[in-house]
């Protein structure tokens, strides 16, 4: 039996290219969304270990392709976002500016719980 990511990414690439046909104005980033928003969790082990996996061994669970087809609502990020979450972690302008091609100034006021992102952050 095949698995791993040598073989999920074969069937994510062509759900992708489904999804961008049905959904010609969505992003990268919605594309992604959907897909994620919409994966089903299914209890699986830890490799060599009668331990049940966490999300960081299984990513976003097992694809269904007719749910991301229609997920219902779609997470869109944008630059500005990804900025701003450098921006949350302790980056300077300076330091954004250099990566980002460009002069940014960071928000006085944001949290990274605000990250529109399809997945859940845990502030410490």
């Amino acid at each position: 039996m095949l698995s791993g990511t040598s073989m999920s990414c074969p069937h994510v690439s062509g759900l992708v290219v489904l999804l961008k046909e049905l959904h010609s104005d969505w992003s990268s980033v919605s594309i992604k969304s959907a897909i994620m928003t919409t994966s089903l969790i299914v209890p699986i082990l830890e490799d060599n270990s009668q331990e049940e996996a966490t999300p960081f061994s299984y990513g976003a669970g097992h694809i269904q392709p007719n749910l991301a087809a229609d997920p219902g609502l779609v997470y869109d990020l944008m630059t500005n976002d990804y900025l701003n979450f450098l921006c949350a972690h302790g980056y300077n302008s300076s330091t954004i500016g250099s990566l980002y091609r460009g002069f940014y100034v960071c928000p006085k006021h944001f949290k990274l719980a605000n990250f529109n992102y399809p997945s859940i952050t845990i502030i410490n």
